[in-house]
């Protein structure tokens, strides 16, 4: 039996996420992402990824004569968490994306496996230019207990609205 595509069916009307242009953010707006526990797998798979062979990361006896109870994450490791794929926003900008141009961090509490992350993006900043904008988001990282880990900035340049 031959099937054929069903005519009423079209990909492009299956967005769940309204396309928005630059215009249509507002200062203030803020984008939870999903809390996570940091655990030693993700330890030994930044390891991996980066390179990073410090004891500090990675040799618990080493953590201990330099002060810290456990493992510490890495900085890196913690910003990655910030990631704007992990929620809505890309989505919601879709065509209207053209880069992201620039993120900086602090890093202001040690990490340790176990603990339980709550990233967030907010808007922080909109800065119109002639057929685009530069969208600022501050973003953050508290621990379960409440405790700021990281706060930074994430730059976007977005297209504005194009004309009916």
């Amino acid at each position: 039996m031959t099937r054929s595509p069903d005519p009423d069916f079209d990909p492009a009307g299956h967005d769940t996420t309204p396309q928005r242009w630059f215009e249509d953010f507002r200062i203030g707006e803020r984008y939870p992402l999903p809390g996570r526990t940091v655990t030693e797998a993700h330890f030994a798979a930044f390891q991996t990824l980066s390179g990073d062979n410090h004891p500090i990361h990675y040799d618990r006896p080493f953590c201990r004569a330099h002060g810290h109870p456990d493992l510490l994450a890495h900085g890196l490791q913690v910003l990655c968490f910030t990631a704007a794929g992990a929620g809505t926003f890309p989505a919601e900008v879709g065509e209207a994306l053209i880069a992201f141009l620039e993120q900086s961090s602090r890093f202001l509490a040690p990490v340790y496996p176990g603990d339980t992350l709550y990233p967030a993006l907010t808007v922080a900043e909109l800065v119109p230019q002639r057929r685009t904008g530069v969208l600022v988001m501050t973003s953050t990282v508290h621990n379960r207990d409440g405790l700021r880990v990281l706060d930074g900035r994430q730059r976007y340049l977005l297209r504005r609205r194009p004309p009916a």
